[in-house]
């Protein structure tokens, strides 16, 4: 953890995430993955669902204005925060012949705290002797993907859509600081709180489906991509593995990465999360 603070910003708490190991995130729903189906375009209504555990790690960057004035200060997020709280993630396909409707939601709230504290440092100069922090770093994040589907390709080699639509992003940050101890210069307050929210929508396209293995299409590739801007300068998600389909349908083990690159201006400069993922599919 390294807190640091500079005339270079404007005055405000900045904190700058850094690679964390997240524990289990067991949910609902696995993004690009889908049951078994027969060759060709079917007519008539078709539902999938899916549930999975994702591993991830977290790495970006925040930003925390204060209320009133003084020196910003940097928290290593990825020092601080090593505990999931909660967490609830699914998917819900829908399917009429080429067309259909996709959506995927996630929520994870990760917490943790650390006491007395040296790695960090203020105005850019190492922490004064007799100075450290505890910190309580809490944040809420939702994602919520939702899109139409139109069928590329459906075959004895594999399935393809198209898919196209809108990725919502919410995320609030919620620091609890207190410094110990006394140092030269000017510092920040002893003791606070403070709470920065951000939320962002952009449009995305991409391409979601599998690839068969074998002659009895038991295994299979499960890939997902798409690339997306709006209120984010950048955002692509990218998610690939292995699957086995039984006649209810799938199980699945992959990697899934999520990236944003956020204008700037915002609390939030860039975030990413990746980690392997297992799950369970299911048709109906």
């Amino acid at each position: 953890m390294s807190f640091s603070a500079s005339s270079a910003h404007p005055p405000g708490l900045r904190s700058k995430f850094t690679t964390l190991s997240a524990a289990p995130l067991l949910a609902v729903a696995l993004a690009g993955v889908t049951p078994v189906q027969a060759q060709g375009i079917t007519d008539g209504w078709q539902f999938e669902a899916s549930i999975y555990g994702w591993f991830p790690g977290i790495s970006g960057t925040t930003s925390f204005p204060p209320d009133g004035g003084g020196p910003s200060i940097d928290v290593s997020m990825g020092n601080v925060i090593d505990a999931l709280k909660f967490a609830f993630m699914g998917t819900f396909q829908a399917r009429n012949g080429q067309w259909g409707l996709w959506t995927d939601l996630v929520y994870a709230d990760f917490g943790d705290s650390r006491q007395g504290s040296r790695d960090f440092s203020i105005g850019g100069q190492p922490l004064p002797v007799g100075l450290n922090a505890d910190l309580t770093l809490d944040i809420k994040t939702w994602v919520w993907t939702l899109t139409g589907l139109y069928a590329l390709k459906s075959d004895g080699e594999g399935t393809t859509d198209l898919l196209f639509g809108t990725r919502m992003l919410d995320m609030t940050n919620t620091l609890d600081w207190s410094l110990n101890g006394t140092g030269p210069g000017v510092l920040p307050p002893q003791s606070g709180t403070k709470e920065v929210g951000q939320t962002n929508w952009d449009a995305v396209v991409g391409l979601k489906g599998r690839a068969f293995l074998g002659n009895e299409h038991r295994w299979f590739v499960p890939y997902y991509v798409d690339v997306g801007t709006g209120e984010s300068k950048f955002t692509w998600q990218a998610n690939a593995g292995v699957g086995y389909n039984f006649d209810w349908g799938a199980l699945v083990a992959s990697w899934r990465y999520l990236s944003y690159d956020f204008k700037s201006g915002g609390h939030v400069d860039s975030m990413s999360f990746s980690g392997p993922l297992v799950g369970v599919a299911f048709k109906f």
